[in-house]
């Protein structure tokens, strides 16, 4: 006879209740495993009696479900060690440094400051800088690791650069710097991009040969310039620059593809209104610091490390995160230099430090991991 859809359930629902004492247990034991490696000084993981388990319950579990034992047996190892990582944790430097800006948190953010960025007059990272800081003395530099560079050796407190945009993706040589150098995030904002293509007053488009942009706004246009093989697209540094250089140049055959400010500001006239591949364009800029600073609002970490080069690592990376209910808003990976198919990984996160249990997140993510640098915990305005 089959049995009614609500038997089954109830069914399931006197199961559930003996899975749920039985976790319980589980957990309480796991608190006194916690204890005993605490007493002895071993390590939360081991890996030899994790595979051990495994292999009998999927063979107890029969054939077609040993996968989904597996799984699920991963998933309780995560768990369990996420537990016994809260009874173990003792204060590291790191979270020490993350006590301490946790505890000076509730400064504002300063809108006054002398702030490094990239590129001249009428570039987006000025557009980015000034949403930052109401009152900001901008120095500009002529590359993004001239900002790096400024901000590390204390030439200003602040320096501004992009990081991502909605159409082209990461920047990527600013990720490449983010290696290199000591920095902390401290804010970041996204700004709406609105490319036009601008040349010398009475240009138009059938006159135009060559186009000079940012490599990434050629990567944002690309439509526009696919649908012109006759002229030739070369990068520059940055936008406003190439605007400068084509009012400079004083060719008729040439255009910038730059932001509507660069227009008075160099004398150019706009040809087409928008080349951007979408209306809906947006770049994420981010604002370091040389030292770890958490202001007022600060809803965001910024996390970058390397998982072990072996089956499961970032797994269990992602797992600590997900067992905290956290909201994983990014996940990018960079090769390694030097490292065949081994990658870095930055993790952005939904959570703050002021929170004693995220401190202990970050502590339990740096010792699962080969590499780790805690980027910052900022607030992003939108």
């Amino acid at each position: 006879m089959e049995k009614d859809l609500k038997d089954i359930r109830k069914e399931l629902d006197a199961i559930d209740d003996q899975l749920i004492r039985l976790f319980s247990q589980r957990m309480d034991l796991s608190r006194e495993v916690a204890a005993y490696k605490k007493a002895h000084a071993l390590p939360i993981l081991d890996t030899g009696r994790e595979r051990e388990i495994i292999n009998r319950v999927s063979l107890k579990a029969g054939e077609g479900r040993e996968h989904y034992a597996k799984l699920l047996y991963q998933t309780l190892f995560s768990v369990s060690k996420a537990y016994q990582a809260g009874q173990l944790f003792e204060p590291t430097l790191l979270t020490r440094e993350l006590e301490k800006a946790a505890e000076n948190a509730a400064a504002p953010m300063p809108n006054r400051a002398l702030v490094a960025c990239q590129g001249t007059e009428g570039a987006y990272s000025q557009k980015a800088t000034e949403r930052m800081f109401e009152f900001a003395d901008i120095l500009y530099m002529n590359s993004f690791n001239d900002v790096f560079n400024a901000v590390e050796k204390g030439m200003c407190p602040f320096g501004v650069l992009p990081i991502e945009n909605s159409t082209a993706g990461s920047v990527t040589q600013v990720y490449d710097l983010m290696e290199k150098h000591h920095f902390y995030i401290v804010r970041a904002a996204r700004q709406k991009i609105e490319h036009r293509l601008m040349a010398l007053p009475g240009v138009e488009l059938k006159d135009i040969r060559q186009i000079v942009s940012h490599e990434q706004a050629l990567r944002q246009c690309g439509a526009f310039l696919a649908e012109h093989p006759n002229i030739r697209a070369t990068a520059m540094e940055n936008t406003a620059v190439s605007a400068a250089h084509v009012a400079a140049s004083g060719r008729r055959d040439l255009a910038a593809i730059a932001s509507q400010e660069c227009g008075p500001l160099y004398g150019l006239d706009t040809v087409v209104e928008s080349v951007s591949d979408t209306e809906s364009n947006f770049t994420r800029f981010i604002c370091i610091a040389k030292d770890l600073k958490v202001f007022q609002g600060a809803n965001k970490i910024s996390l970058m490390l390397s998982a072990a080069h072996k089956p499961g690592s970032l797994y269990r990376l992602l797992s600590l995160i997900s067992v905290m209910n956290l909201n994983l808003t990014k996940l990018e990976s960079r090769p390694m230099p030097g490292r065949d198919f081994e990658f870095r990984f930055f993790f952005d996160i939904e959570a703050s430090i002021l929170d004693p249990a995220v401190r202990s997140l970050i502590q339990q993510l740096k010792n699962e991991s080969d590499q780790f640098a805690f980027l910052g915990n900022y607030e992003e305005m939108r």
